[in-house]
């Protein structure tokens, strides 16, 4: 059995983060990834993807993107960030290492994992809010005839040149896929089953995570409503576009739903051309024929469903529920942040970007490590 102060589990953006923030505090730690390079998941997304964030709210402690970086940084310039982070800080993260079983023993953690056992005094949960994509779950989906694929696992629209294709979701991945698959020459049409929130990327050449930071200091419900004669302006009535509009704003989204509403990189000029078509919810599917809620029906090649993620694996790490329920809030107001050494990192939504609340949380964690480790050698 290995030992080590503080284990980190995964090596992605949470991960790196983590590693660095727990060196400027001189604490020794130990990095396991699953996968054999860092930032795995960013080197398997879908090719067109880019940073919705600008990367001024997007670099992870203690190392910014380079000036040459465009504002919104693509996936590959992404990695090519992570894996220079890992280089400058010298994390070298334990791969091929998939944690298999995590439990409290006495005072310590024990990490059972495909290469090894590990005891740790603390235990740093870091494979962030999309972990497992979510089951595809259609009524007659055995019957299609064409291809079914989670987001997860979709590359480029290249593959669907000339294809009728359905995207499930109307989330920000599942809009930017839609316009990759009509800039590569398919049909795209969206089926959105519930109402949505849509904000503009920039406000004046401003991005708009730049005046998020600031109206997130207001109340939620106080935030949309002075930015809601703005959204209306910019967008109009969504509803012609064969969209539901929420009743509450995109604040209130992230406060109640822990979602990010869509930030718009064209989708709605395409919706509005006619380049993508907008169904309701699905019904069932008959072979090729999708039927939808309304009545409607139409014919596709391929299904691609942005359904989104599982957060945590409740199996995986023994705990109770309730520890998996207090991710739902940002790492200041959760109750059980740290207690018995357990710390969750990129796991909470946040209105200002997701990788900006990383590197804040990173911080925050290794801080809060070493306050403990000061405060137990002070008691000794």
């Amino acid at each position: 059995m290995k030992q080590t102060e503080v284990l980190v589990i995964g090596a992605s953006v949470s991960g790196l983060a983590l590693a660095a923030s727990l060196q400027k505090q001189g604490i020794d730690y130990l990095i396991i990834e699953k996968q054999a390079q860092v930032g795995a998941p960013w080197r398997q997304h879908y090719e067109r993807l880019h940073l919705h964030t600008n990367k001024r709210v997007s670099n992870l402690p203690f190392k910014k993107f380079g000036s040459e970086i465009p504002r919104y940084p693509s996936r590959r310039q992404v990695v090519s960030y992570l894996d220079d982070y890992q280089k400058t800080f010298h994390i070298h993260p334990i791969f091929d290492s998939e944690a298999t079983s995590i439990r409290r023993e006495q005072d310590h953690w024990i990490t059972e994992t495909s290469n090894g056992i590990y005891q740790s005094k603390y235990l740093v949960m870091a494979t962030g809010a999309f972990g497992k994509p979510r089951q595809i779950l259609i009524k007659g989906m055995e019957s299609f005839p064409g291809r079914i694929l989670h987001s997860a696992v979709y590359k480029t629209g290249e593959a669907f040149k000339a294809q009728r294709v359905l995207i499930v979701g109307f989330g920000n991945s599942a809009c930017e896929i839609a316009i990759d698959l009509y800039e590569q020459g398919a049909s795209p049409s969206m089926s959105v089953r519930s109402p949505v929130n849509i904000i503009p990327r920039d406000v004046a050449g401003i991005p708009i995570l730049e005046i998020s930071q600031l109206m997130s200091r207001l109340p939620a419900r106080v935030a949309d409503l002075l930015s809601a004669p703005l959204m209306r302006m910019i967008f109009g009535d969504i509803t012609k576009l064969g969209l539901q509009k929420k009743t509450y704003g995109a604040f209130e989204e992230i406060e109640k739903d822990g979602k990010i509403p869509v930030l718009d990189i064209g989708v709605v000029k395409h919706i509005r051309k006619g380049h993508i078509k907008v169904f309701c919810g699905i019904d069932h599917i008959a072979g090729n024929t999708v039927h939808f809620a309304d009545g409607k029906k139409a014919e596709f090649d391929s299904i691609v469903a942005c359904i989104g993620y599982d957060r945590v694996d409740t199996g995986l790490l023994k705990v109770e529920q309730e520890r998996f329920e207090d991710l739902d809030v940002c790492l200041d107001r959760q109750q059980y942040c740290g207690k018995d050494g357990l710390y969750f990192c990129g796991f909470w939504v946040g209105p200002t970007g997701q990788i900006r609340e990383i590197a804040v949380d990173a911080v925050k964690i290794a801080k809060d490590i070493s306050i403990k480790q000061h405060a137990l050698r002070n008691t000794r």
